[in-house]
Protein backbone atom coordinates (compact mmCIF):
# COMPACT_ATOMS: atom_id res chain seq x y z
CA UNK A 1 0.00 0.00 0.00
CA UNK A 2 1.44 3.36 -1.15
CA UNK A 3 1.61 5.62 1.82
CA UNK A 4 -0.46 8.73 1.31
CA UNK A 5 -0.77 11.51 4.13
CA UNK A 6 -2.41 14.70 3.96
CA UNK A 7 -1.91 17.75 6.69
CA UNK A 8 -5.24 19.84 6.04
CA UNK A 9 -4.98 23.35 8.12
CA UNK A 10 -7.51 25.80 8.36
CA UNK A 11 -6.70 29.00 6.41
CA UNK A 12 -8.02 31.39 9.73
CA UNK A 13 -4.98 32.58 10.46
CA UNK A 14 -1.28 32.19 10.93
CA UNK A 15 0.59 28.97 10.79
CA UNK A 16 0.41 27.78 14.11
CA UNK A 17 3.74 26.07 15.49
CA UNK A 18 1.75 22.89 16.88
CA UNK A 19 -0.24 22.41 13.07
CA UNK A 20 3.34 22.83 12.18
CA UNK A 21 4.89 19.88 13.37
CA UNK A 22 1.83 17.95 12.60
CA UNK A 23 2.91 18.67 9.19
CA UNK A 24 6.06 18.26 9.64
CA UNK A 25 5.83 14.71 11.00
CA UNK A 26 3.72 13.36 8.36
CA UNK A 27 6.04 14.95 5.73
CA UNK A 28 8.95 13.14 7.40
CA UNK A 29 6.52 9.89 7.31
CA UNK A 30 6.04 10.64 3.58
CA UNK A 31 10.19 11.09 2.97
CA UNK A 32 10.84 8.15 4.98
CA UNK A 33 8.32 5.35 3.37
CA UNK A 34 8.73 6.81 -0.27
CA UNK A 35 5.05 7.93 -0.26
CA UNK A 36 2.98 10.86 -1.39
CA UNK A 37 2.22 14.35 1.59
CA UNK A 38 -1.46 16.26 -0.01
CA UNK A 39 -2.35 19.19 1.04
CA UNK A 40 -5.43 20.23 2.11
CA UNK A 41 -7.02 23.19 2.98
CA UNK A 42 -10.30 23.17 5.06
CA UNK A 43 -11.95 26.97 4.23
CA UNK A 44 -15.57 26.00 5.10
CA UNK A 45 -15.74 28.46 7.69
CA UNK A 46 -16.24 31.07 5.23
CA UNK A 47 -16.31 33.81 7.90
CA UNK A 48 -12.68 33.26 9.09
CA UNK A 49 -11.14 31.66 6.32
CA UNK A 50 -9.35 33.94 3.71
CA UNK A 51 -7.23 33.15 0.60
CA UNK A 52 -4.18 35.81 2.16
CA UNK A 53 -3.81 33.22 5.45
CA UNK A 54 -3.82 30.35 2.83
CA UNK A 55 -1.22 32.00 1.02
CA UNK A 56 0.47 32.86 4.42
CA UNK A 57 0.25 28.79 4.75
CA UNK A 58 1.60 27.90 1.66
CA UNK A 59 4.84 30.52 2.57
CA UNK A 60 5.64 29.12 6.07
CA UNK A 61 5.65 25.49 4.71
CA UNK A 62 7.74 26.26 1.92
CA UNK A 63 9.78 28.05 4.26
CA UNK A 64 10.32 25.38 6.72
CA UNK A 65 11.14 23.34 3.98
CA UNK A 66 8.45 21.44 3.20
CA UNK A 67 6.68 20.90 -0.47
CA UNK A 68 3.78 18.87 -1.42
CA UNK A 69 2.69 16.30 -4.34
CA UNK A 70 -0.93 17.14 -4.49
CA UNK A 71 -2.37 20.88 -3.44
CA UNK A 72 -4.57 24.08 -4.37
CA UNK A 73 -1.36 25.46 -5.86
CA UNK A 74 -0.09 22.34 -7.31
CA UNK A 75 -2.91 20.52 -8.26
CA UNK A 76 -3.23 16.54 -8.54
CA UNK A 77 -5.75 13.88 -9.83
CA UNK A 78 -7.86 13.64 -6.80
CA UNK A 79 -8.94 17.25 -6.31
CA UNK A 80 -9.73 19.90 -5.66
CA UNK A 81 -7.98 20.37 -2.25
CA UNK A 82 -10.05 23.26 -0.82
CA UNK A 83 -13.10 21.55 0.66
CA UNK A 84 -14.90 25.21 -0.40
CA UNK A 85 -15.04 23.64 -3.48
CA UNK A 86 -16.21 20.27 -2.85
CA UNK A 87 -19.39 20.78 -1.14
CA UNK A 88 -21.32 18.85 -3.71
CA UNK A 89 -19.29 16.31 -3.34
CA UNK A 90 -20.24 16.10 0.88
CA UNK A 91 -24.36 16.34 -0.60
CA UNK A 92 -23.84 13.68 -2.60
CA UNK A 93 -22.85 11.41 0.23
CA UNK A 94 -24.72 12.92 2.88
CA UNK A 95 -27.99 12.41 0.43
CA UNK A 96 -26.61 8.77 -0.32
CA UNK A 97 -27.07 8.03 3.89
CA UNK A 98 -30.72 9.65 3.97
CA UNK A 99 -31.52 7.14 0.83
CA UNK A 100 -29.60 4.20 2.52
CA UNK A 101 -31.59 4.86 6.23
CA UNK A 102 -28.54 5.49 7.74
CA UNK A 103 -29.11 9.31 8.33
CA UNK A 104 -31.87 11.69 8.96
CA UNK A 105 -33.41 15.16 8.69
CA UNK A 106 -34.12 16.59 11.83
CA UNK A 107 -35.72 19.95 12.34
CA UNK A 108 -35.18 20.80 16.23
CA UNK A 109 -34.13 24.41 16.61
CA UNK A 110 -30.85 24.85 19.00
CA UNK A 111 -32.84 26.16 21.61
CA UNK A 112 -35.22 23.25 21.77
CA UNK A 113 -32.08 20.92 21.81
CA UNK A 114 -30.97 23.46 24.53
CA UNK A 115 -34.52 22.69 26.39
CA UNK A 116 -34.31 19.23 26.36
CA UNK A 117 -30.71 19.26 27.20
CA UNK A 118 -31.34 20.98 30.41
CA UNK A 119 -34.26 18.74 31.14
CA UNK A 120 -31.80 15.64 31.09
CA UNK A 121 -29.52 17.01 33.00
CA UNK A 122 -32.33 17.74 35.47
CA UNK A 123 -32.80 13.79 35.25
CA UNK A 124 -29.20 13.33 35.91
CA UNK A 125 -29.42 11.50 32.52
CA UNK A 126 -26.61 11.54 29.63
CA UNK A 127 -26.27 14.62 27.01
CA UNK A 128 -27.09 13.16 23.75
CA UNK A 129 -29.41 13.70 21.08
CA UNK A 130 -32.80 12.63 22.35
CA UNK A 131 -34.16 11.02 18.79
CA UNK A 132 -36.57 13.45 18.26
CA UNK A 133 -36.66 13.34 14.33
CA UNK A 134 -35.09 9.97 13.94
CA UNK A 135 -38.77 8.55 12.87
CA UNK A 136 -40.83 11.65 11.47
CA UNK A 137 -43.94 11.04 8.91
CA UNK A 138 -43.78 12.97 5.63
CA UNK A 139 -46.50 14.85 7.09
CA UNK A 140 -44.31 16.12 10.44
CA UNK A 141 -41.64 16.95 7.70
CA UNK A 142 -44.04 19.05 5.63
CA UNK A 143 -45.41 20.89 8.84
CA UNK A 144 -42.02 21.60 10.24
CA UNK A 145 -40.92 22.56 6.71
CA UNK A 146 -44.33 24.67 6.73
CA UNK A 147 -43.01 27.09 10.00
CA UNK A 148 -39.91 27.94 7.58
CA UNK A 149 -37.63 25.16 9.64
CA UNK A 150 -34.64 24.30 7.55
CA UNK A 151 -33.67 20.90 8.59
CA UNK A 152 -29.93 19.62 9.07
CA UNK A 153 -28.83 16.41 8.42
CA UNK A 154 -28.16 14.01 11.24
CA UNK A 155 -25.92 10.52 11.27
CA UNK A 156 -27.90 7.64 12.77
CA UNK A 157 -25.53 5.83 15.25
CA UNK A 158 -26.05 2.19 15.68
CA UNK A 159 -25.61 1.02 19.00
CA UNK A 160 -22.20 -1.24 18.71
CA UNK A 161 -18.68 -1.18 20.11
CA UNK A 162 -16.77 0.86 17.78
CA UNK A 163 -13.40 -0.10 17.27
CA UNK A 164 -9.96 1.00 15.05
CA UNK A 165 -6.53 0.65 15.46
CA UNK A 166 -4.00 3.41 16.34
CA UNK A 167 -0.03 2.95 15.51
CA UNK A 168 1.13 4.43 18.57
CA UNK A 169 -1.52 4.11 21.55
CA UNK A 170 -2.70 0.30 19.46
CA UNK A 171 -6.29 -0.69 19.81
CA UNK A 172 -9.10 1.44 20.85
CA UNK A 173 -12.69 1.04 21.11
CA UNK A 174 -15.99 3.28 21.58
CA UNK A 175 -19.12 2.33 22.84
CA UNK A 176 -22.02 3.70 20.25
CA UNK A 177 -24.76 4.35 23.09
CA UNK A 178 -21.97 7.02 24.34
CA UNK A 179 -22.13 8.81 21.06
CA UNK A 180 -24.74 10.94 19.91
CA UNK A 181 -26.76 10.87 16.45
CA UNK A 182 -24.53 13.41 14.81
CA UNK A 183 -25.13 16.35 12.46
CA UNK A 184 -23.11 15.63 8.67
CA UNK A 185 -24.95 18.54 6.87
CA UNK A 186 -25.67 21.72 8.23
CA UNK A 187 -29.28 23.41 6.99
CA UNK A 188 -27.00 25.57 4.68
CA UNK A 189 -25.80 22.27 3.16
CA UNK A 190 -22.46 23.27 4.27
CA UNK A 191 -20.84 19.56 5.54
CA UNK A 192 -19.51 19.91 9.07
CA UNK A 193 -15.47 18.67 9.75
CA UNK A 194 -16.08 15.30 10.89
CA UNK A 195 -17.91 14.55 7.50
CA UNK A 196 -15.93 16.54 5.10
CA UNK A 197 -12.72 14.86 6.57
CA UNK A 198 -14.16 11.26 6.35
CA UNK A 199 -15.42 12.41 2.29
CA UNK A 200 -11.91 13.89 1.95
CA UNK A 201 -9.64 11.25 3.03
CA UNK A 202 -11.16 8.41 1.28
CA UNK A 203 -11.82 10.23 -2.34
CA UNK A 204 -7.75 11.09 -1.67
CA UNK A 205 -6.92 7.52 -1.16
CA UNK A 206 -5.04 8.60 2.68
CA UNK A 207 -3.47 5.97 4.46
CA UNK A 208 -2.23 7.10 7.31
CA UNK A 209 -4.08 10.18 8.99
CA UNK A 210 -1.35 11.35 11.68
CA UNK A 211 -3.20 13.82 13.79
CA UNK A 212 -2.78 15.49 17.69
CA UNK A 213 -4.39 13.47 20.14
CA UNK A 214 -7.24 16.44 21.20
CA UNK A 215 -9.11 14.58 17.85
CA UNK A 216 -9.23 11.02 19.16
CA UNK A 217 -12.72 11.64 20.28
CA UNK A 218 -13.77 12.26 16.79
CA UNK A 219 -12.11 8.99 15.70
CA UNK A 220 -14.75 6.97 15.83
CA UNK A 221 -17.66 8.99 14.47
CA UNK A 222 -15.28 9.23 11.46
CA UNK A 223 -14.51 5.63 11.28
CA UNK A 224 -18.48 4.87 11.58
CA UNK A 225 -18.93 7.43 8.55
CA UNK A 226 -15.82 5.40 6.61
CA UNK A 227 -17.67 2.33 7.34
CA UNK A 228 -21.47 3.34 6.56
CA UNK A 229 -20.34 4.61 3.30
CA UNK A 230 -18.27 1.78 2.09
CA UNK A 231 -15.02 2.62 2.71
CA UNK A 232 -11.79 1.56 3.84
CA UNK A 233 -10.54 2.68 7.27
CA UNK A 234 -7.10 4.70 7.07
CA UNK A 235 -4.83 3.60 9.68
CA UNK A 236 -4.65 6.33 12.75
CA UNK A 237 -1.79 8.11 14.64
CA UNK A 238 -2.58 10.29 17.20
CA UNK A 239 0.31 11.93 18.13
CA UNK A 240 0.89 13.93 21.72
CA UNK A 241 -0.12 17.36 22.00
CA UNK A 242 2.20 20.25 22.67
CA UNK A 243 1.94 22.17 26.21
CA UNK A 244 3.09 25.00 27.20
CA UNK A 245 5.08 25.39 31.13
CA UNK A 246 2.40 25.34 32.55
CA UNK A 247 1.12 22.33 31.29
CA UNK A 248 -2.26 23.78 30.07
CA UNK A 249 -2.57 23.97 25.98
CA UNK A 250 0.22 25.67 23.81
CA UNK A 251 -1.41 29.37 23.23
CA UNK A 252 -0.26 32.92 23.23
CA UNK A 253 0.07 33.23 26.84
CA UNK A 254 2.97 31.15 26.78
CA UNK A 255 4.69 33.36 24.04
CA UNK A 256 5.50 33.36 20.43
CA UNK A 257 3.18 30.43 18.60
CA UNK A 258 3.10 30.77 14.91
CA UNK A 259 5.79 29.60 12.49
CA UNK A 260 5.33 33.70 10.80
CA UNK A 261 6.98 35.31 14.28
CA UNK A 262 9.39 32.87 14.46
CA UNK A 263 10.90 33.88 10.94
CA UNK A 264 10.55 37.48 11.62
CA UNK A 265 12.61 36.83 14.79
CA UNK A 266 14.92 35.35 12.87
CA UNK A 267 14.86 31.57 13.80
CA UNK A 268 16.52 29.80 11.13
CA UNK A 269 13.93 26.64 9.90
CA UNK A 270 16.41 23.82 9.92
CA UNK A 271 16.15 24.36 13.94
CA UNK A 272 12.73 24.47 14.36
CA UNK A 273 12.00 21.63 12.49
CA UNK A 274 14.54 20.08 14.61
CA UNK A 275 13.11 21.38 17.38
CA UNK A 276 9.41 20.29 16.67
CA UNK A 277 10.17 16.71 15.37
CA UNK A 278 11.77 16.23 18.68
CA UNK A 279 8.83 16.68 20.49
CA UNK A 280 7.71 13.54 21.54
CA UNK A 281 9.91 11.76 19.16
CA UNK A 282 13.95 10.87 19.74
CA UNK A 283 16.53 9.61 17.23
CA UNK A 284 18.26 6.09 18.72
CA UNK A 285 21.54 7.62 18.44
CA UNK A 286 19.67 10.13 21.34
CA UNK A 287 21.35 13.04 19.05
CA UNK A 288 19.66 15.80 19.03
CA UNK A 289 21.23 18.36 16.70
CA UNK A 290 19.49 16.25 13.50
CA UNK A 291 19.78 17.60 9.83
CA UNK A 292 16.80 17.02 7.80
CA UNK A 293 18.37 13.81 5.71
CA UNK A 294 18.97 12.01 9.23
CA UNK A 295 15.10 13.05 10.15
CA UNK A 296 14.07 11.02 7.21
CA UNK A 297 15.67 8.71 7.49
CA UNK A 298 15.39 7.59 10.97
CA UNK A 299 11.72 8.90 11.63
CA UNK A 300 8.78 6.00 12.29
CA UNK A 301 6.73 6.61 15.43
CA UNK A 302 8.63 3.28 17.24
CA UNK A 303 10.33 6.04 18.48
CA UNK A 304 7.19 8.29 19.79
CA UNK A 305 5.89 8.91 23.24
CA UNK A 306 2.62 8.51 24.57
CA UNK A 307 3.30 11.29 26.30
CA UNK A 308 2.27 15.56 25.79
CA UNK A 309 5.24 17.45 24.96
CA UNK A 310 6.11 20.28 27.05
CA UNK A 311 7.59 23.18 24.49
CA UNK A 312 10.61 24.48 26.09
CA UNK A 313 11.49 27.89 24.62
CA UNK A 314 15.20 27.77 26.05
CA UNK A 315 15.97 24.39 24.57
CA UNK A 316 14.85 25.58 21.57
CA UNK A 317 16.87 28.99 21.80
CA UNK A 318 20.22 27.17 22.25
CA UNK A 319 19.39 24.81 19.35
CA UNK A 320 18.88 27.82 16.75
CA UNK A 321 21.83 29.31 18.26
CA UNK A 322 23.79 26.37 17.73
CA UNK A 323 22.48 26.16 13.41
CA UNK A 324 23.37 30.15 13.98
CA UNK A 325 26.93 29.58 14.40
CA UNK A 326 27.20 26.94 12.24
CA UNK A 327 25.20 28.18 9.10
CA UNK A 328 26.99 28.81 6.12
CA UNK A 329 28.59 32.42 7.10
CA UNK A 330 27.87 34.53 3.84
CA UNK A 331 23.60 33.54 4.71
CA UNK A 332 23.62 34.26 7.96
CA UNK A 333 25.11 37.91 7.26
CA UNK A 334 22.33 38.46 4.35
CA UNK A 335 19.65 37.44 7.10
CA UNK A 336 21.06 39.52 9.58
CA UNK A 337 21.18 43.15 7.16
CA UNK A 338 17.23 43.55 7.38
CA UNK A 339 17.80 43.43 11.52
CA UNK A 340 21.18 45.52 11.38
CA UNK A 341 19.29 48.35 8.66
CA UNK A 342 16.04 48.48 11.13
CA UNK A 343 18.78 49.41 14.11
CA UNK A 344 19.46 52.33 11.97
CA UNK A 345 23.17 51.02 11.49
CA UNK A 346 24.95 51.50 8.19
CA UNK A 347 25.32 47.60 6.15
CA UNK A 348 26.77 49.13 2.42
CA UNK A 349 30.26 47.77 3.46
CA UNK A 350 29.26 44.35 3.48
CA UNK A 351 32.64 43.27 4.40
CA UNK A 352 32.61 44.80 7.64
CA UNK A 353 29.00 43.61 8.21
CA UNK A 354 30.33 40.08 7.72
CA UNK A 355 33.33 40.57 10.08
CA UNK A 356 31.18 42.03 12.47
CA UNK A 357 28.54 39.31 12.01
CA UNK A 358 31.08 36.84 12.33
CA UNK A 359 31.54 37.69 15.88
CA UNK A 360 28.11 38.84 16.66
CA UNK A 361 26.68 35.44 15.56
CA UNK A 362 28.13 33.64 18.74
CA UNK A 363 26.89 35.48 20.81
CA UNK A 364 22.74 34.80 20.05
CA UNK A 365 19.62 32.88 19.53
CA UNK A 366 18.51 34.23 17.24
CA UNK A 367 18.86 36.87 14.55
CA UNK A 368 17.17 39.73 15.82
CA UNK A 369 19.59 39.96 18.49
CA UNK A 370 22.49 40.54 16.21
CA UNK A 371 22.03 44.56 16.34
CA UNK A 372 22.44 44.27 20.36
CA UNK A 373 26.13 42.27 19.82
CA UNK A 374 26.92 44.54 16.99
CA UNK A 375 26.20 47.72 18.16
CA UNK A 376 29.72 48.27 19.57
CA UNK A 377 31.50 48.11 15.97
CA UNK A 378 29.56 51.17 14.95
CA UNK A 379 28.82 53.73 18.10
CA UNK A 380 31.04 56.64 18.23
CA UNK A 381 31.29 57.20 21.69
CA UNK A 382 31.21 54.24 24.61
CA UNK A 383 28.85 54.41 26.75
CA UNK A 384 29.56 52.95 30.32
CA UNK A 385 26.18 53.46 32.43
CA UNK A 386 27.09 50.71 34.67
CA UNK A 387 28.33 51.49 38.50
CA UNK A 388 30.38 48.18 38.74
CA UNK A 389 32.32 49.37 35.10
CA UNK A 390 32.18 52.86 36.43
CA UNK A 391 33.86 52.18 39.86
CA UNK A 392 36.75 49.34 37.84
CA UNK A 393 37.62 52.60 35.56
CA UNK A 394 38.21 54.73 38.67
CA UNK A 395 40.48 52.37 40.07
CA UNK A 396 44.58 53.87 39.31
CA UNK A 397 45.48 50.50 37.97
CA UNK A 398 43.27 50.96 35.46
CA UNK A 399 44.42 54.66 34.49
CA UNK A 400 47.75 52.64 34.15
CA UNK A 401 46.46 49.67 32.46
CA UNK A 402 44.97 52.32 29.64
CA UNK A 403 48.28 55.11 29.35
CA UNK A 404 49.88 51.91 28.82
CA UNK A 405 47.82 50.61 26.12
CA UNK A 406 47.80 54.46 24.32
CA UNK A 407 51.64 54.61 24.52
CA UNK A 408 51.96 51.13 22.57
CA UNK A 409 48.87 51.43 20.33
CA UNK A 410 50.79 54.33 19.18
CA UNK A 411 53.67 52.71 18.07
CA UNK A 412 52.02 50.22 15.73
CA UNK A 413 51.03 50.88 12.11
CA UNK A 414 47.80 48.44 12.14
CA UNK A 415 45.99 46.88 14.89
CA UNK A 416 45.75 43.11 13.95
CA UNK A 417 44.56 40.41 16.91
CA UNK A 418 47.94 38.94 17.04
CA UNK A 419 49.49 42.92 17.37
CA UNK A 420 46.98 43.47 20.24
CA UNK A 421 47.82 40.29 22.06
CA UNK A 422 51.86 41.20 21.60
CA UNK A 423 50.62 44.61 23.44
CA UNK A 424 48.66 43.47 26.39
CA UNK A 425 51.99 41.09 26.88
CA UNK A 426 53.86 43.78 26.79
CA UNK A 427 51.91 46.09 29.29
CA UNK A 428 52.11 42.75 31.96
CA UNK A 429 55.25 42.83 31.79
CA UNK A 430 55.78 46.64 32.28
CA UNK A 431 53.21 47.52 34.59
CA UNK A 432 53.01 43.66 36.62
CA UNK A 433 49.37 43.74 36.37
CA UNK A 434 47.69 41.23 35.30
CA UNK A 435 44.06 39.04 34.90
CA UNK A 436 40.85 40.95 35.19
CA UNK A 437 42.60 43.98 36.25
CA UNK A 438 44.60 44.09 32.96
CA UNK A 439 42.04 43.01 30.46
CA UNK A 440 38.88 44.79 31.89
CA UNK A 441 40.14 48.28 31.58
CA UNK A 442 40.53 47.74 27.96
CA UNK A 443 37.66 46.07 27.26
CA UNK A 444 35.42 48.67 29.18
CA UNK A 445 37.04 51.72 27.42
CA UNK A 446 36.56 50.27 24.07
CA UNK A 447 32.86 48.50 24.38
CA UNK A 448 31.58 49.66 27.24
CA UNK A 449 30.64 46.18 28.71
CA UNK A 450 32.48 43.70 31.28
CA UNK A 451 31.86 40.95 29.30
CA UNK A 452 31.41 40.05 25.56
CA UNK A 453 33.42 38.57 22.39
CA UNK A 454 36.90 37.71 22.15
CA UNK A 455 38.52 41.02 22.50
CA UNK A 456 41.55 40.66 20.21
CA UNK A 457 38.42 39.94 17.45
CA UNK A 458 37.32 43.23 19.02
CA UNK A 459 39.95 45.41 18.10
CA UNK A 460 40.89 44.22 15.55
CA UNK A 461 37.74 45.65 13.76
CA UNK A 462 37.58 48.31 15.24
CA UNK A 463 40.70 49.60 14.04
CA UNK A 464 43.69 51.55 15.16
CA UNK A 465 42.46 55.16 15.21
CA UNK A 466 39.05 54.25 16.61
CA UNK A 467 40.18 52.55 19.47
CA UNK A 468 42.70 55.22 20.28
CA UNK A 469 40.11 57.99 19.87
CA UNK A 470 37.78 55.99 22.49
CA UNK A 471 40.93 55.22 24.86
CA UNK A 472 41.13 59.16 24.75
CA UNK A 473 38.16 59.81 25.86
CA UNK A 474 38.12 57.40 28.37
CA UNK A 475 40.98 58.79 29.83
CA UNK A 476 40.03 62.46 29.49
CA UNK A 477 36.87 61.12 31.62
CA UNK A 478 38.06 59.05 34.33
Amino acid sequence: METRVRFAPSPTGFLHVGNARTAILNWLFAQHTSGKFILRIEDTDFERSTREFEQGIYEDLHWLGLSWDEGPDVGGDLGPYRQSERLDLYRKFAHQLLDEGKAFHCYCTPEEIEARNQAALARGEQLKYDGHCLHLTEEQKRAYEAEGRKPVIRFHVPQETINFHDLLKGDISFEGENISDFVILRSDGVATYNFAVVIDDALMKISHIIRGDDHLSNTPKQVLLFQALGFDVPLFVHIPMILGSDRSKLSKRHGITSVRMYKEKGYLPEALVNYLSLLSWSSKSGDEILPLSRLIQEFDFSRMSKSAAIFDIEKLNWMNGWYIRNADLDRIVELSVPYLKKAGFPVSDREYIRRVVEIARGYVDYLEQIPEQAKIFFQEEVPIDSDEAREMMRLESSRTVLRAFSDELSQVEELSAETFKQIMKTIQKKTGIKGKFLWMPVRIALTGQMHGAELAKVVEILGKEKCGKFLEKTLKDF
